[in-house]
């Protein structure tokens, strides 16, 4: 179950930092509103995933799924580039998060 958290929790971080981005500076109110509530349900998650995971494993995971799932927003939606190296980051991201995964 603290996995299941933890993996929502990473999905609502992708949701408030797109929602971020869309909110133009925090001068449109439905994504300001949008981020906030998704940014709270997100951290309330993540602690509740921590009761059971470790402290840097549960961070590490939701920090990554953060990372690589609005690297692919910002790709897919809002045609950022996908270069080799921008592939290599994210890939190595997401092995980070498989190892530390295998490591608890």
């Amino acid at each position: 179950m603290p996995w299941l958290l933890l993996l929502t929790a990473g999905l609502l971080e992708i949701v408030w930092a797109s929602a971020m981005k869309y909110s133009q500076g925090f001068t449109r109110v439905t994504p300001t509103a949008i981020m906030l509530v998704a940014m709270i349900a997100s951290f309330w998650l993540l602690a509740m995933a921590m009761r059971q995971l470790p402290l840097g494993t549960a961070y590490m995971v939701w920090t990554g799924i953060g990372a690589v799932g609005s690297f692919i927003v910002g790709v897919v939606f809002l045609a950022e580039p996908v270069t080799a190296l921008r592939l290599a980051a994210a890939g190595m991201i997401v092995a980070g998060i498989v190892t530390m995964k295998l490591a608890s």
